[in-house]
């Protein structure tokens, strides 16, 4: 069956070269061709057709962005950014993101080919996903040597659920591929005094306090990276750091963020079902969950965990989502009771959270 045509698009010849040789050892991707700049790229583009691009942010006669913003104007198609893991690449690749690309790959800072080398199979996976962002043929899964994939019971051992301790009901997102963009649809609809909300969105480390700082300036809320022990308060939103998973445990008194720098769950860290599961034991039915556009499964069963507990559960449906592997996995699953539109989805969590929650589940 056709392979997916990847075009690699930057002005390090170093780059373009791993690039090359990593995505031609998987047998479900063609690299078509490469180019060192967007005009040498725009030329390609109509030659080779290829189904994905992926691109450097600081290139020689236009910069990625312009050619980014260009590009989906004109011939919208997948794209993967490729940036550097420093605040200044954090701060352009969420702004690539905003403007249509479909996800990014972090480029190391040093020691380039060792460290791209041990991301290959993140890299294919990643160029694999995003031509599945339009509809079309897919060929069968290669199986590569991965580590073992483990649940949520690698981190917190699932149990019955205390129930809620009243006050303001909790807010808990999931998301991956395309969930950047999604969390500030949902978040820039919020009010100020609006639930708390947590946020686990798939993100490395050096990108997770930048997509914090940008969701504070888009938001009335307050947004910040979250702290461990951090009380979780009313008009407040906490992302899950990209380095820890983001649990909510009951202190004496509050809820408050608990990290835990435990073994990925689902291959993320941080995971969506750690903290839908901690949201489960912890507040049970004073939880509205909701999981957004994402490749995988990360989340389902958390959310069913956390709708088998009373909590009221939502899904991002397929229309609008860039990616849908999570939402759907959950949605096959039976854990969501509503699936909407990403443009409702925020109205539909704050009348939820304006609704009585008594121990029966709000649907």
């Amino acid at each position: 069956m056709e392979r997916v045509r990847v075009l690699v698009v930057d002005d390090s010849a170093l780059v373009r070269k791993l690039m090359t040789t990593m995505l031609a050892c998987d047998p479900e991707i063609e690299v078509v061709g490469t180019a060192a700049d967007p005009l040498i790229a725009r030329e390609k583009i109509k030659l080779l057709n290829p189904d994905v691009l992926t691109l450097d942010v600081e290139m020689p006669h236009m910069d990625g962005l312009t050619f980014l913003e260009n590009l989906m104007r004109l011939r919208p198609m997948p794209v993967v950014m490729v940036s550097s893991l420093t605040v200044q690449g954090a701060e352009v690749t969420l702004r690539a993101l905003e403007l249509g690309a479909v996800d990014f790959l972090a480029k190391p800072s040093s020691d380039l080919a060792n460290s791209f080398g041990q991301s290959a199979q993140e890299i294919c996976a990643k160029v694999k996903q995003a031509a599945t962002a339009r509809p079309r043929a897919r060929t069968a899964v290669r199986k590569l040597e991965v580590p073992p994939r483990l649940s949520a019971d690698a981190v917190l051992p699932r149990v019955q659920t205390s129930g809620t301790r009243g006050g303001s009901p909790i807010i808990v997102i999931g998301a991956s591929t395309g969930g950047t963009e999604a969390v500030r649809v949902v978040l820039e609809s919020m009010p100020p005094d609006a639930p708390p909300i947590l946020v686990t969105q798939h993100i490395p480390e050096a990108f997770s306090g930048p997509f914090a700082a940008r969701m504070d300036r888009c938001s009335a809320m307050r947004v910040c990276e979250a702290q461990d022990g951090q009380p979780i308060q009313t008009g407040h939103a906490y992302i899950a750091p990209g380095s820890h998973h983001l649990l909510v445990m009951w202190d004496g008194a509050k809820y408050v963020c608990r990290l835990h720098d435990g073994p990925p769950v689902n291959r993320h860290k941080p995971s969506v079902d750690v903290l839908f599961r901690s949201m489960a034991a912890s507040a049970g039915v004073g939880t509205i969950a909701v999981l957004l556009t994402g490749m995988g499964d990360d989340g389902a069963r958390g959310l069913l965990e956390l709708k088998q507990a009373g909590a009221a559960t939502l899904v991002q449906d397929e229309a609008s989502s860039v990616v849908w592997g999570m939402p759907g996995a959950a949605w096959k699953l039976g854990a969501a009771a509503e699936m909407l539109s990403l443009d409702h989805i925020a109205a539909r969590l704050l009348a939820l959270a304006r609704q009585p929650h008594d121990g029966v589940s709000r649907t």
